[in-house]
């Protein structure tokens, strides 16, 4: 299992569990993810990292003094 972070805006928009799909937006020289619908962002992944899934699992939220973050699981 591959787990990425996420960092979410606001509190409550996800859950431990919770299904989840995302989308792959495109940088120069990188990418980034999105989990749909715009509910939290990852930091950019160079290209050779690439997810080869877009379906994951909510494993942890965590509230630190930078905001929310997100962990989730992937099947790769």
């Amino acid at each position: 299992m591959r787990e990425m972070e996420f960092k979410m805006e606001r509190e409550g928009l996800l859950s431990e569990g919770d299904k989840v799909t995302v989308t792959e937006g495109e940088l120069p020289g990188c990418c980034y993810y999105t989990i749909d619908p715009s509910l939290a962002m990852s930091a950019n992944i160079p290209f050779n990292e690439r997810l080869s899934v877009t379906e994951g699992t909510v494993l942890s939220v965590i509230r630190n003094s930078r905001g929310f973050y997100v962990t989730v699981g992937f099947e790769e």
